[in-house]
């Protein structure tokens, strides 16, 4: 059961990783994505947006590797989109390098719409025991950055 105190956060971090998603570099063929890692006592480890390091760089997988080495048991994850679970520019899609990170909470706004992969990153998610928790209130904020994409 999600306490109000929790819900206020989550929302509050989700809000934050939308707004990083306004900071990518524009693609026709990628979505905008913001990424926060947060511990469990509520403090921000990372932060990260697609292409921030490279033009195929994802969100999570930018914030994810500033952590490298890091224990992330009882981290969340906030991205503005739901991590993909396929991926055509990497071998490994995001889903998988949060499972391979240990991290146990994912939290989103805006499942991946078939555009360029079909999206089951939730279903990848949850099917590795990992707790995952949309806030579909938040969705048209997820795509405000993507409208060129999906209008």
């Amino acid at each position: 059961m999600t306490t109000d105190r929790a819900r206020h956060d989550d929302l509050r971090w989700l809000a934050l990783a939308c707004d990083l998603a306004r900071a990518c570099p524009p693609s026709d063929t990628a979505f905008s994505v913001g990424a926060v890692v947060v511990d469990a006592e509520g403090r921000e480890l990372a932060r990260g947006h697609s292409r921030e390091t490279d033009e195929k760089v994802h969100a999570e997988e930018s914030a994810l590797a500033k952590l490298a080495g890091r224990d992330l048991t009882g981290a969340t994850v906030y991205s503005s989109l739901e991590p993909c679970a396929r991926r055509l520019s990497r071998p490994e899609p995001c889903a998988r390098l949060i499972l391979r990170r240990g991290v146990r909470r994912v939290v989103f706004a805006w499942r991946e719409p078939v555009l360029f992969v079909e999206g089951d990153g939730v279903e990848t998610l949850e099917e590795a025991g990992v707790e995952v928790v949309e806030l579909p209130e938040l969705a048209d904020r997820a795509r405000e950055p993507n409208a060129h994409l999906i209008n």
